[in-house]
């Protein structure tokens, strides 16, 4: 299939709903929620409006660019939405990808349903972006293991009720010798605290102290784990600069209609070439960013080859493009744009975090660098 540098209609047509849906359905349930705590009638109804099924489709692993659009458009009306839906995504996709189907069956429906929560359980406090290195240990104990160590920045920790956690079973260094386990929530020993973070997501420490591993929790092979987390992470990239795009528009489109209808200097702000300049460079690194997240998820569905790098490129302009376009957005509001509740002071906070998760911008580099000599 050729590259596409356009939505087609249909396209177009599912985001304006999925837009409808966030700010109708979506929106009232984020803002009842506990701050820093997971939101579950955000989840089940998520689950409830076939969202989080589009994640899981029946026929196959999700398409990076449904995957990408579902992102965007729920970003643009409901952060709280789009990163709870992309949580389950994340959390799960190990099940979904690599697992069998006894955990499959056990676990996605619950998670597509929206009534069991999922977390992807693999920074540590001394093991972020580096994630070869990691230190939980997973000690054998009869047919089984033992966990035991730390985790912390996980999204959705303490109140998982599925953690997808990446744990060293064997004595190779750094990526080797690391294993993927499903470990439930409420599992003797699993502890953990949510963490205070810039922006209230629920996220937290997960603490281990023996928790019992079975043979049948192992998600993929034995020392296999390290594959199981970047292949996860490859296909969840691109959809990570999506989030920053939906975000951008949102912040571009507040801009525009601010500076339009403010009135400065004998007129509406627009008309000042500063503003004016301001809001084409915003909308045009909006729109680049865009085309490149879509792309990088053609590519993706596509199986070419150098998908690394043209995630990686995605995920990098895209997020500091965001930060960016908010940030600008804010100095053209000037002072009521910091007040808390406004739309772009929810935005400020929100954009920050996507630069450093999932791989922070610096290894996004590192990543593009290595492909070009590859």
């Amino acid at each position: 299939m050729a590259p596409s540098f356009a939505l087609d209609p249909e396209q177009r047509a599912w985001c304006a709903e999925l837009r409808a849906l966030a700010a109708r359905r979506l929106r009232p349930l984020a803002a009842t929620g506990e701050p820093g705590r997971v939101n579950r009638p955000l989840v089940a109804a998520l689950g409830e409006l076939g969202l989080l099924a589009r994640l899981f489709p029946a026929d196959g692993p999700v398409r990076a660019m449904d995957l990408c659009l579902l992102r965007e458009s729920l970003a643009m009306e409901c952060t709280e939405a789009e990163t709870a839906l992309a949580l389950q995504g994340l959390g799960a996709a190990p099940v979904a990808r690599y697992g069998t189907g006894a955990q499959r069956s056990r676990w996605l429906p619950e998670v597509v349903a929206g009534r069991a929560v999922a977390a992807f359980a693999l920074s540590e406090p001394g093991a972020g972006s580096d994630a070869a290195a990691l230190e939980l240990r997973a000690e054998p104990d009869g047919r089984g293991w033992r966990l035991t160590g730390e985790k912390c920045w996980i999204s959705n920790a303490p109140g998982a009720d599925l953690h997808t956690v990446f744990a060293r079973t064997g004595p190779g260094a750094r990526s080797r010798g690391i294993t993927a386990f499903l470990v439930p929530g409420g599992r003797p020993g699993l502890g953990g605290q949510p963490l205070d973070m810039l922006s209230s997501h629920p996220v937290g420490t997960l603490t281990f102290d023996g928790v019992r591993a079975e043979p049948e929790e192992v998600v993929g092979e034995v020392g296999g784990g390290f594959r199981v987390a970047m292949g996860t992470l490859e296909v969840f990239r691109p959809s990570v600069g999506a989030f920053a795009v939906g975000m951008a528009r949102a912040a571009l489109g507040a801009a525009v209609a601010h500076a339009g209808g403010r009135q400065a200097f004998g007129g509406p702000l627009k008309d000042l070439q500063a503003v004016s300049h301001q809001l084409a460079e915003m909308a045009t690194r909006t729109e680049a960013a865009a085309l490149l997240v879509y792309a990088a998820a053609e590519a993706l569905d596509a199986g070419e080859p150098g998908v690394a790098a043209r995630s990686a490129m995605a995920k990098l302009f895209a997020t500091e493009t965001a930060q960016y376009v908010v940030d600008a957005a804010v100095q053209i509001h000037g002072a009521r744009a910091l007040r808390r509740g406004h739309l772009l002071e929810h935005l400020y906070r929100e954009v920050r975090a996507p630069r450093v998760y999932e791989g922070a911008t610096e290894v996004q580099r590192t990543v593009i660098a290595k492909e070009l000599y590859r």
